[in-house]
């Protein structure tokens, strides 16, 4: 019986398979998944939950999906299997810091596109593994042990991969002053011509709030605009999930980390932009 597919998914496959097809010498294409219905997830993972996985055995169970309905709604949540929190990868100070297990999902529709999972083997051989049908983010749940893990990921970001060696004399032979550099004056151009900020993804603005109060406990949203280069709208909502606002006192009109986020040392207080 021939394989009956929509207008739209048919002409989306035809066009991935061609484009597969251009790489490879076959033209062949298994859709065993289209014929069996086959639906997927589209899943996004931190960067460090993904090298954990490839430590990962062929046999070995990575963890636990859990879905559970609540209001007609799924409630869907991923445990990392305990064996596979050891993070090496960032060096030694990683052995008293163990990669978060809890990681709650956050749904998302298609959003009327229509997307496919391809493979292909080292033989050439392509097969089609289903339609996605489902999007997701899988976040790690904030806790003390997400905020330790943050705090080395900043340590280890921010060590210098060069040393600077200070020099007995100036070299002019090869160098000369310039008002500003060729690379600085096409991005500044380049910054112009776009007119406006981009919304960046939503854990890459967390990562970059709590990395700014690393350094100071306090912030004007001015300041903190021009740490993220966010729109101040896109920048105010993600603030107050994880900041609060100060309508009064020494620190008017400033933010700051909420208690459960703040890992300060020593009790000090510090402002940027005051």
């Amino acid at each position: 019986m021939p394989l009956q597919l929509p207008q739209a998914t048919s002409r989306v496959l035809k066009n991935l398979i061609k484009g597969s097809a251009a790489m490879s010498e076959k033209t062949e294409v298994d859709l065993t998944g289209a014929k069996q219905n086959t639906g997927v997830w589209l899943v996004k993972v931190p960067k460090y939950l993904a090298q954990q996985w490839a430590k990962a055995s062929g046999k070995g169970e990575i963890g636990k999906l859990k879905i559970v309905k609540k209001q007609g709604k799924a409630d869907v949540s991923f445990t990392l299997n305990e064996d596979l929190t050891s993070l090496s990868a960032l060096g030694e100070k990683a052995v008293s810091v163990r990669a978060p297990r809890d990681h709650p999902f956050t749904m998302h529709s298609v959003g009327g596109q229509t997307l496919a999972v391809f493979t292909e083997t080292s033989a050439d051989k392509i097969s089609l593994e289903g339609m996605v049908v489902q999007r997701a983010e899988c976040r790690p749940a904030v806790n003390e042990n997400y905020m330790k893990l943050k705090k080395l990921q900043i340590e280890v970001s921010t060590k210098p991969q060069r040393l600077t060696e200070q020099m007995d004399r100036a070299v002019t032979n090869n160098f000369k002053p310039v008002s500003n550099h060729v690379n600085n004056v096409e991005y500044e151009k380049k910054k112009r011509a776009e007119g406006r900020m981009v919304r960046a993804d939503r854990q890459q603005v967390m990562d970059m709030l709590f990395s700014a109060f690393e350094k100071h406990q306090y912030y004007n949203i001015k300041d903190l605009v021009e740490v993220t280069k966010q729109p101040v709208t896109y920048l105010k909502e993600i603030l107050r999930e994880i900041g609060v606002y100060n309508t009064k006192g020494t620190h008017k009109s400033t933010w700051e980390l909420k208690p459960e986020y703040r890992h300060y040392q020593g009790g000090e207080e510090e402002i940027k932009g005051d």
